[in-house]
Formats: C-alpha cells, structure tokens, sequence
C-alpha cells in the first residue's frame, strides 16, 4: 500500500513545465497533455528570409497552462508545423528542455518581429536554460534543425495574426 501511494505522490510531483517560460510553474501529466496536444488550432505565421517567404502553421500558447505544457511530450513535429508563445510585454525569454522529447529550434523574437535570437537544435529533456540574447515578444518554436534548412538568420522577419 505505501508504495501506491508514493507511486501516486512522484507522479504528481514529478512533472515539471518543459519549453515553458517558467520553469517553477508544474504541468498537467502526459496523460493530460496527450489529448490536447495534437488538437490546437493552429494560425499562419510567415518568415521572411534571403528574399524567400517561409509560410507555417503553427499553435499559440497563449495561456499560462499552455505556455508551461508548450511542446512536452510530443515525438514529432511536422516540418511546416511549430508552436509560438506571444508575450503580454516585452521580457528577457528563458526556456528549457525537460520533458521536450524532440530538438527545437527556438526563435526569440522583437515585438517589430525582427529575430534577436536563434537557439538551433536545442538538447532534448535539458535542463539547462535557453535564453534571448534582449526582450523579447515571443519565442516560435520550430522542429530542430529548421532553421539551418531554410537558412534562417538574425536578418529575418517573423510575422502572423494572432486576433
């Protein structure tokens, strides 16, 4: 009996906000999450890059909740596919790994939509922080190695229509 009810304590405890801007902030369970995680509805969002025009589909976290869940558990992304977490104010961005199954690539971007940072290919499961290089207004996370792809650099500009 005592080891059901440690079992049930750890795996309340234990689940911590991964790719979330506040790390202190716990999470729902896998189990929680796996229904909604390929639900969201998702928005067009564009970078523009070298003179070519990158168009995605992305979710946006737009709630604390869905800030500290952001892309945990998840084994794949599609190539067009990403998540962006628009900020209230502009903020230094801070993110990390834990629970984030696959490698990102995380965007900080400038509320003008201008990229301040690219974090390429982010460690799965770290726990070591990302962090912007400035404020920011958002960070869009793309699957690893999508910027490198498309040539992506500090030169682009971020745009979308979250109303």
């Amino acid at each position: 009996m005592r080891a059901i009810f440690t079992a049930l304590a750890l795996s309340l405890i234990l689940p911590m906000a991964a790719c979330s801007p506040n790390p202190d902030t716990p999470a729902e369970s896998a189990t929680d999450r796996a229904g909604q995680a390929e639900s969201g509805a998702t928005i067009p969002l564009t970078i523009e890059a070298g003179g070519k025009t990158h168009r995605f589909n992305v979710e946006v976290a737009r709630t604390d909740a869905e800030q500290d869940r952001g892309l945990m558990f998840r084994t794949s992304l599609p190539a067009d596919g990403g998540m962006i977490f628009p900020f209230s104010e502009p903020r230094i961005g801070s993110f990390w790994m834990k629970n984030t199954l696959i490698p990102l690539d995380m965007i900080f971007i400038r509320a003008d939509g201008s990229i301040d940072r690219i974090a390429e290919n982010t460690i799965p499961e770290s726990l070591e922080p990302v962090v912007s290089g400035g404020e920011v207004s958002a960070v869009l996370e793309l699957a690893g190695g999508t910027a490198a792809r498309l040539g992506l650099d500090e030169e682009a500009k971020v745009t979308w229509k979250d109303r």
